[in-house]
């Protein structure tokens, strides 16, 4: 299937149904959140370390441009004595997700529904992170620079999907999910230094996840067994294995038993040659200056 990226992206007015609302009550909650968190004098940093979250969640959550997951706003609730204010809302945070249409673009839609439903997921990043480690000042620098120029509202609503697509990270039971990314792709200091530096700390936040495995492409390899490209792998449950290869906006969904195969011995030889998890992680402490 190859789908051409162009089109008209607006929503139609189903779609949009009931997007505002949803949107408010995050923000509600997220608001929420900061004054217990204030109250408690804990910051951002200290309050993801107590409940197992990054400090960029924390962040994100509060100013409502990610959805408060009902096990975060039950975990807050008991660890800042809020009285069952936020845990009262988890039913309707669970109500708000399923009424709530995420605006990917057109061609991107049926990959994003697969993507949902993997029991597994691997990435090759040859020349961007892929979206589910990206922070959230990264993808916005992403999206800002994108050309032809994308509008505010646009990039407001890719910025948001983007960030709901990593709850596949938390969800419960996770799916096995790995990440091999060329050594340039970290270099490169997209948005700014200090959005960079979080960027790599979040790396650092997302890797040690029991079901998930990052490795680095080292850029002195003399030998690379994929220079075509990024492409991903997913296993949706019940279902074969299929691929998904994304340039220039044009995606293809690949379901060729024999494609998918090539793809799948492909990615092998990539991970085989990568630096191994602990090795990418250090890594990644060296590119942020840390001993």
């Amino acid at each position: 299937m190859v789908a051409q990226a162009g089109g008209p992206e607006t929503p139609t007015g189903s779609e949009a149904d009931g997007t505002d609302e949803v949107a408010d009550l995050f923000r509600a909650l997220g608001r929420q959140i900061k004054v217990a968190r204030t109250r408690a004098g804990m910051s951002q940093k200290e309050l993801g370390d107590r409940l197992g979250y990054g400090e960029e969640t924390i962040s994100s959550v509060e100013r409502g441009r990610r959805t408060p997951q009902p096990e975060l706003l039950l975990a807050v609730d008991e660890l800042l004595e809020c009285r069952g204010l936020l845990a009262s809302a988890a039913e309707d945070v669970q109500r708000a997700r399923a009424r709530r249409r995420v605006r990917h673009p057109e061609w991107f839609k049926d990959y994003a529904r697969l993507e949902g439903e993997a029991v597994e997921l691997h990435y090759y990043g040859a020349l961007s992170l892929p979206g589910l480690l990206q922070t959230e000042g990264h993808a916005r620098a992403v999206f800002t620079a994108r050309r032809p120029l994308l509008d505010e509202e646009t990039i407001g609503q890719r910025l948001t999907a983007r960030l709901d697509r990593q709850e596949i990270l938390m969800r419960w039971p996770p799916p096995l999910v790995t990440f091999t990314v060329e050594e340039s792709v970290l270099q490169r200091p997209i948005g700014s230094r200090d959005v960079h530096r979080e960027q790599l700390k979040h790396l650092l936040e997302v890797a040690p996840l029991r079901n998930v495995e990052l490795q680095v492409m080292p850029t002195d390899r003399s030998d690379h067994p994929s220079l075509g490209g990024p492409f991903t792998l997913l296993t949706p449950k019940g279902r074969p294995q299929v691929g998904y290869l994304e340039v220039q906006n044009v995606s293809r969904l690949v379901t060729d038993a024999e494609e998918v195969r090539m793809l799948a011995a492909r990615y092998g030889s990539i991970r085989a040659q990568a630096l191994t998890p602990r090795e990418s992680l250090a890594l990644i402490e060296r590119l942020l200056g840390n001993p």
